[in-house]
């Protein structure tokens, strides 16, 4: 008897070829959240950097412990300013990086980039920016660290094309760039 054919049937979803084929194989797991890293550094330091001229946060400590400045920045409509212009900032920089060629800079770097799921092409606006509001908006509006604990669990349990929530929301995936 032959081997057992994963396409015998259409592919993994019984609905035809499998899209990855011909295509280069699916980026690692390291260089994705590494290029997320580099990609979230390039816009929070310049942000950052602007919020403390154009007093985004209160950093003196003029008042109580600590929790009680943060508390008080946060529920001020300037910190609103800086929390709509932050988001703003992340989500139309992945929008127009990966919709230009399917790189951010972090990704340029480390050699991978984003495709469309159906036929490896670089995704169009529509696209690059649903994924980049599924990944950023809920980071920035309420649960940052358990959004991003979401979307790495996703990605590592996702078969078989690793994909996060947001490459889901874009029918995409992140391959490697080939060399």
């Amino acid at each position: 008897m032959p081997p057992y054919d994963p396409n015998a049937y259409g592919g993994p979803y019984g609905g035809g070829p499998d899209p990855l084929s011909g295509m280069p194989p699916l980026a690692e797991f390291s260089k994705r959240f590494s290029a997320r890293v580099i990609d979230a550094l390039i816009i929070f330091i310049p942000l950052f950097l602007l919020s403390l001229i154009f007093g985004g946060w209160n950093v003196n400590g003029d008042s109580g412990d600590g929790w009680d400045d943060i508390a008080n920045d946060v529920n001020t409509g300037r910190q609103w300013i800086w929390s709509l212009i932050s988001l703003i900032a992340y989500v139309g920089y992945d929008t127009l990086m990966v919709r230009k060629n399917g790189q951010t800079i972090g990704k340029r770097l480390l050699k991978i980039r984003v495709a469309m799921l159906n036929d490896g092409s670089v995704p169009d606006t529509r696209s690059a920016l649903l994924r980049a509001a599924v990944l950023w908006v809920p980071a920035l509006v309420c649960c940052f660290c358990i959004w991003w604990i979401v979307i790495i669990a996703t990605i590592l349990a996702d078969k078989p094309y690793k994909q996060g929530l947001h490459d889901k929301a874009g029918k995409t995936v992140v391959v490697a760039v080939p060399q």
